[in-house]
């Protein structure tokens, strides 16, 4: 089932989630993995830029956390991954707000997971490294090239990497694994 939704409408989590249940029953497992950029040095940074990465990095995946939340404490079991970014514990020139709503997504799963955790609910990340994507093919050859040469594992990510993250996350073996950031960035960034 396919549910679309503009997460930059703060309405869009509830409604969201009421039209996915309806769909396809309980919510059991929540991957927020909406996220953009909006690059641009600080001092050059747009009041309005820094706020739409919030707004869709951050504030949505925390709606939606809050709007599936209902459910799963009534079920006393779920499972919420969140995707951030090694940006997110590292920084990186240029990118003040996408590093802030990452960090932010870091420091919320774990107070989520202190909240709910009690209830048999999960709360956890997936911080990615460099990962071929959309907004990742934009990049010049050369800075992609640069940026592989920094991996020890020496290459960039696939998509699968992190998509193998969520699995275990999500699973019944990761059920006493909580408030935890899973660093999948091939040793670019070893925290």
């Amino acid at each position: 089932h396919v549910c679309p939704a503009d997460l930059s409408d703060p309405a869009a989590p509830d409604a969201l989630v009421a039209a996915a249940e309806s769909a396809a029953g309980p919510i059991d497992i929540l991957v927020n993995n909406a996220g953009l950029t909006r690059d641009g040095l600080a001092l050059r940074m747009k009041d309005e830029d820094w706020a739409r990465v919030l707004e869709v990095d951050l504030a949505a995946p925390f709606r939606l956390s809050r709007s599936v939340l209902k459910g799963m404490l009534r079920r006393r079991s779920g499972r919420i991954v969140s995707i951030a970014s090694v940006v997110g514990v590292t920084g990186n020139a240029g990118q003040a707000n996408y590093s802030a709503a990452k960090a932010g997504l870091i420091g919320m799963s774990k107070s989520l997971g202190q909240e709910v955790g009690s209830r048999g609910i999960t709360v956890n990340v997936v911080a990615p490294g460099f990962i071929t994507t959309a907004m990742t093919d934009v990049l010049p050859d050369a800075q992609k090239e640069a940026l592989t040469k920094s991996i020890p594992l020496g290459r960039i990510g696939a998509p699968e990497d992190v998509a193998a993250a969520v699995v275990y996350l999500a699973s019944d073996e990761a059920a006493w694994v909580t408030g935890v950031t899973l660093h999948v960035n091939g040793g670019m960034a070893m925290i």
